[in-house]
């Protein structure tokens, strides 16, 4: 007799048990509806890619703008060193920031003396130097209303826009502002 009752007891609790892991797992799909597309019709090409913490987290060793730029979305690459003064000073701007606008923007830092391969192929004199990339992977080109000064290079061969960037640091308002012009809704 006592075993029935447990097994009025158990069963109960197992099905309980497996709807749950069942809603749990299906509730847990991280390809989303993208937000800003009014032509989107239910076809995958127009999913936004499943978040990769490791391209959300500020500290990396490396930088895959191919893998950066699927997002879809505003990308700052400030190139810094933990043991530079002015870099220091952007460290809680960009930990509030990169915290804030996770799925808004993409907020990098890379620390050019630890990992200087990182930098391979961007224009950098100084650091900090911000790197700013639109959300189709264009660089960011400043509106009249962003009066901040940036550094624009191009392609030798081709005259194209290749890099926007700012050298020395910024204040949370400026990237704010800077995060704006880029399309980033406040």
């Amino acid at each position: 007799m006592d075993k029935k009752k447990l097994i009025r007891i158990i069963i109960p609790i197992c099905i309980i048990l497996i709807v749950a892991g069942i809603w749990i797992v299906k509730n847990s799909d991280q390809n989303l509806e993208a937000p800003d597309n009014p032509g989107w019709e239910g076809d995958s090409a127009n999913l936004v890619t499943p978040l990769n913490n490791e391209d959300f987290a500020l500290e990396t060793t490396s930088i895959d703008l191919g893998s950066l730029t699927a997002y879809g979305l505003p990308i700052i690459i400030d190139f810094g060193a933990d043991s530079c003064i002015p870099c220091k000073e952007m460290t809680p701007v960009l930990k509030t920031l990169n915290a804030e606008m996770q799925g808004k923007a993409i907020i990098k830092f890379v620390d050019v003396w630890e990992n200087s391969n990182a930098a391979d192929g961007f224009p950098l004199q100084v650091i900090p130097t911000q790197v700013f990339i639109n959300p189709d992977g264009t660089p960011y080109t400043p509106s009249d209303a962003v009066k901040i000064k940036f550094d624009m290079y191009s392609y030798e061969d081709t005259d194209k826009h290749a890099f926007t960037v700012h050298q020395g640091g910024l204040t949370e308002e400026e990237m704010r502002s800077i995060l704006v012009d880029m399309g980033v809704a406040e």
